[in-house]
């Protein structure tokens, strides 16, 4: 009966003269490394496009009359690219000299490390895109009527005696409120949701890799 990859691999580790551990070592050399290209290229990429759709929305924000929400997202997406940069240059420092556990536990740590401040940050990105949407569609383009102002007049006209806070409706202010805080403590979860959808699959593979070879390394 034919053995199986894991059985090879297995007495490859137990004999020295095992003449298929050298191409099974090839074999799990060339897929960390394929693993870890694969992510690099595509993070590049999504680096390359925060940066692209930056420079998109800002002048197409302010044709359609919202820069209020435009300029504030136009420095998100810089500030996420900027920061894309900086762990990307840390995960250029990866060695692949390195054998291809150690090659694939430190790109493990380095997404692992990723995706924590990805989380921190988000619990403060989503609110501030929030915000941005919100002071987008209220106060309009630059010089014209303020489509929020418009909102509160209206309503003044059907409900005289309504709450205002510095010229604001107080239930506007709650939803703000209350939307900031929604955000504030679902942003983490939002953030990992977000990296999962863009790299969960290849992340799958990472972690079912490493599986199989600390399962390897320990019947040595």
């Amino acid at each position: 009966m034919e053995k199986s990859i894991e059985t090879i691999w297995k007495e490859g580790f137990l004999k020295s003269d095992a003449l298929v551990a050298p191409k099974l070592n090839d074999l799990y050399n060339q897929k960390s490394i394929d693993i870890v290209d694969k992510f690099r290229r595509m993070y590049k990429l999504n680096i390359i496009g925060l940066f692209l759709f930056a420079l998109i929305l800002l002048p197409v924000n302010i044709a359609v009359k919202i820069p209020y929400m435009g300029i504030p997202m136009f420095f998100l997406f810089i500030f996420i690219a900027v920061f894309g940069i900086k762990y990307k240059k840390k995960l250029d420092k990866i060695d692949k000299n390195l054998n291809s556990y150690q090659y694939l536990k430190t790109f493990d740590d380095w997404t692992k490390d990723m995706i924590q401040f990805n989380t921190k940050m988000s619990r403060f990105l989503y609110p501030y895109v929030f915000l941005s949407l919100v002071a987008g569609f209220w106060f309009g383009g630059f010089g014209g009527d303020i489509p929020g102002q418009d909102l509160v007049d209206s309503l003044l006209v059907n409900n005289p005696d309504m709450l205002l806070v510095f010229g604001t409706p107080l239930f506007v202010i709650l939803g703000l409120l209350f939307g900031v805080a929604f955000f504030a403590f679902f942003g983490g979860r939002i953030g990992k949701w977000d990296l999962n959808l863009v790299y969960g699959r290849i992340l799958r593979r990472l972690d079912s890799l490493l599986k199989d070879m600390e399962e390897l390394r320990a019947t040595n």
